[in-house]
């Protein structure tokens, strides 16, 4: 991976490059790291800083690796690796290297962080906030019973901001 301007993302539509292409979010180092798919997210600007917002649920087991560390990576795949996406969103790295039944090859950038050589596009993000969702902030609750009361095996997300830092192509 090349380290390149974040200004890359200018040229993306976040929508698809999230909502359709999906990310592996992925936190620890080169001594222990999780990757897991997700679909939800955003990238934006806050608080004069580019940043991205990320959901983990506290039972999945990246979680724990986000907790730990400062920083966590989000990495666009091209299309031909779908399938490891799938592998990384459905097989828990508590029982199995998703990352090898993947078929990807971990990169260790910036610190230790981890991207992985198969990105097209690896963001390197510093944690900046957290919270996390209680049913009572729901607006709407029909948001609520959809995603969250009506599916079976998860509670409600933590919520990350995090300062995109550094971009590798």
């Amino acid at each position: 991976m090349k380290q390149t301007d974040i200004n890359v993302l200018m040229k993306e539509n976040v929508w698809d490059l999230i909502g359709k292409q999906w990310m592996l979010i992925t936190a620890g180092d080169e001594n222990g790291f999780n990757t897991m798919t997700a679909s939800w997210g955003g990238i934006g600007w806050l608080w004069n800083k580019p940043v991205a917002f990320i959901f983990i649920r506290p039972e999945r087991y990246t979680h724990q690796f986000v907790e730990k560390s400062e920083y966590v990576t989000l990495s666009f795949l091209p299309e031909e690796y779908r399938k490891a996406l799938q592998i990384c969103g459905t097989v828990s790295g508590r029982d199995t290297n998703k990352v090898a039944d993947a078929n990807l090859t971990p990169e260790f950038i910036r610190s230790g962080v981890v991207g992985f050589a198969q990105s097209r596009l690896t963001l390197v993000c510093k944690k900046l906030f957290k919270t996390s969702m209680t049913e009572d902030c729901f607006i709407d609750k029909e948001v609520l019973k959809r995603w969250y009361n009506d599916q079976p095996g998860g509670s409600l997300h933590d919520v990350y901001v995090v300062e995109i830092n550094e971009a590798y192509i």
